[in-house]
C-alpha cells in the first residue's frame, strides 16, 4: 500500500492496510478520496433533481453532474488549503469546471451537511451492502460448515469455566451461526435506514423555498430517491443522529459476537484443553524466544480489535447532543465512524480465515468429556429420580455426588448401593438406564437444534451466503 509506512493509525498500516485486497475493497467507500467522490456525486444529484423540478435547465444540470463526476480528490484538497472549508472547496472546484451560466447553480440552496450527511449515508450504506455483509456472510457460511460437520460430535459443555453437561461441538458453533446471522441482518437493516437531507442551514427549507415553485420537500424527496435514500420527517442543519448510533451499535455488537467466538476457540485451544488448534502457516513464528510456541494469534487479534473498537460507540452516543439546530462538536468525531465499519469487515475476514484452517481434535473432545463422565450423570439421575417419585431428588443426588468426589467412585456406583435410591433406579427404562451408564450420550437434542439453526440461517441469508 502506497504510504503505508507513513500512516499513523494501526488500522491503516497494519490491519486493513496490511491486507491489500481488503484495502482495495474498502477504499471506494471509506477512504479520504471516497469522501470527496461521494460528496461530488451528491452535488451532481442535487443539480439533476433541480432540473427535474424545473428550477434549472436540464442541459445546465447535466453539465454540473458531468463536472462533479470528473472532480479529483487532489483538486479539492488543494482548494481546501485556501478555503479552510472542505465542502466549499468541493463547490469551488466544480464551479471551475462548468460554464458561467451553470456556475451559479452549483450547490444553490444547499448547506454543507445536506451534502455531507447525504454522502455519508450513501457511502456507508453501500459499504455495508457490498463489503461488510458479504464478509460476515462468508464467516457465517464457515460456521455453518463446521456446525454441520460436528453436529453429532459430543463435547463437554462448560458453564462458569467448569464442566457442566454434554453438548456437541457443532451445537456450540451453531450458537455463533445464530448470533452472527442476526448481526448480519441487523447491519443490513440499519444501513438501509441511514438518512440524507436537503433542508438547508437550519432544516426549515428557508433557501430552497425561494427557489422551487412547489414544495421544497418535494425537491428533497426527488433528490434523495435518486440516490436510493429515504427522506426523514424533519432535520435540523444535520440529520437526526440516532441512525448513525444504530450503525455504530450494529458494528460493535457484530464485533462483540466475533470476539466472543474467537475467545471461546482460543480457550478450547489451551494446552490443557486442546480441543481445537488454530492453523499455523509454514514459516510462521509464534514467539521470538520460544521456538515451539504456536499461539492463537488470529483469535486473539479479533478479540483485541473488538476491545479497541467497542468504546467507539460512546462517541456516537455523545454525537447525539448538538446545540439547537447545530454545533460543530460532531464534525471531527463523526469522521471516525468509518473506522468501525472497516474494523468489522477486517475482523470478519480474519476470523473466517482462522476458522477455515482450524483443526478439531476429536480425541481430545472425547478425553475431556471422559474426565467428568462419572459426575455429569448427576443431572439426569436427579431428574429421573424426581420423575419416578423421589420427593427430594436434588438433595439426594447432591449428597451422593459429594461422596463420589470424596471416595473417587462414580455417582452411579454409590447411588446403586444407596437404600433410599435403589428402588427408584429399578424403575428406569433401558434407555434411561443407558443415559445413566453412558452419560457421554446425554446430549439432549443438540444435533437436531444444530441442524435446525443452520437450516434457518441458510434460508434467512439466502442470496447473501456464498455458494
Amino acid at each position: 500500500m502506497e504510504g503505508r509506512f507513513d500512516a499513523i493509525s494501526p488500522l491503516d498500516y497494519r490491519f486493513v492496510g496490511g491486507d491489500a485486497s481488503l484495502q482495495r475493497t474498502l477504499g471506494p467507500y471509506l477512504s479520504a478520496a471516497a469522501v470527496i467522490r461521494y460528496q461530488a456525486r451528491v452535488e451532481g444529484a442535487l443539480a439533476l433533481a433541480m432540473a427535474d423540478t424545473k428550477i434549472i435547465d436540464r442541459a445546465v444540470a447535466d453539465e454540473i453532474a458531468r463536472a462533479a463526476d470528473q472532480v479529483t480528490p487532489q483538486e479539492v484538497a488543494d482548494e481546501e488549503t485556501r478555503t479552510r472549508h472542505d465542502v466549499r472547496a468541493l463547490v469551488n472546484v466544480i464551479r471551475a469546471h462548468v460554464s458561467e451560466e451553470a456556475r451559479r447553480y452549483v450547490h444553490l440552496g444547499a448547506t454543507s451537511y445536506d451534502i455531507v450527511d447525504t454522502a455519508n449515508a450513501l457511502r456507508y450504506r453501500e459499504c455495508v451492502d457490498r463489503v461488510i455483509v458479504p464478509a460476515l456472510a462468508r464467516l457465517v457460511a464457515r460456521c455453518i460448515a463446521i456446525a454441520e460437520a460436528e453436529a453429532e460430535v459430543p463435547q463437554i459443555g462448560r458453564t462458569h469455566g467448569r464442566h457442566a453437561e454434554p453438548v456437541t461441538f457443532g451445537f456450540a458453533v451453531a450458537s455463533y451461526v445464530s448470533r452472527l446471522g442476526d448481526r448480519t441482518q441487523a447491519l443490513a437493516a440499519v444501513a438501509r435506514r441511514l438518512p440524507g437531507k436537503l433542508s438547508g442551514a437550519v432544516g426549515a427549507y428557508n433557501a430552497l423555498g425561494l427557489l422551487t415553485p412547489t414544495s421544497p420537500r418535494a425537491l428533497e424527496k426527488r433528490f434523495l430517491r435518486s440516490l436510493g435514500l429515504d427522506p426523514r420527517p424533519i432535520s435540523s442543519q444535520i440529520v437526526e443522529p440516532e441512525p448513525w448510533t444504530d450503525l455504530a451499535h450494529a458494528c460493535a455488537t457484530a464485533l462483540g459476537v466475533m470476539a466472543n467466538m474467537a475467545d471461546d476457540m482460543r480457550h478450547l485451544g489451551r494446552t490443557e484443553i486442546g480441543e481445537v488448534a488454530e492453523s499455523f502457516a509454514a514459516g510462521q513464528v509464534g514467539s521470538s524466544t520460544m521456538p515451539h510456541k504456536r499461539n492463537p494469534v488470529s483469535f486473539e487479534n479479533v478479540k483485541s480489535i473488538w476491545k479497541v473498537m467497542a468504546p467507539r460507540v460512546l462517541t456516537t452516543y455523545m454525537d447525539q447532543i448538538s446545540e439547537h439546530q447545530r454545533d460543530l462538536t460532531n464534525s471531527a468525531s463523526q469522521r471516525f465512524l468509518g473506522e468501525l465499519l472497516a474494523a468489522t469487515a477486517y475482523a470478519a475476514g480474519r476470523l473466517a480465515a482462522s476458522l477455515d484452517g482450524m483443526r478439531v481434535d476429536h480425541d481430545r473432545l472425547k478425553a475431556n468429556l471422559a474426565m467428568s463422565r462419572g459426575s455429569i450423570v448427576a443431572e439426569p439421575l436427579y431428574v429421573l429420580l424426581a420423575k419416578y417419585g423421589h420427593t427430594d431428588a436434588h438433595e439426594a443426588v447432591r449428597r451422593v455426588t459429594l461422596e463420589a468426589e470424596r471416595t473417587g467412585r462414580t455417582v452411579l456406583e454409590i447411588a446403586a448401593q444407596d437404600e433410599d435410591l435403589r428402588g427408584y433406579l429399578k424403575k428406569l427404562t433401558p434407555a434411561e438406564r443407558r443415559i445413566c451408564e453412558r452419560p457421554e450420550e446425554y446430549i439432549g437434542i443438540a444435533p437436531e437444534v444444530t441442524r435446525s439453526v443452520t437450516a434457518l440461517w441458510r434460508e434467512r441469508l439466502k442470496g447473501v451466503l456464498p455458494e
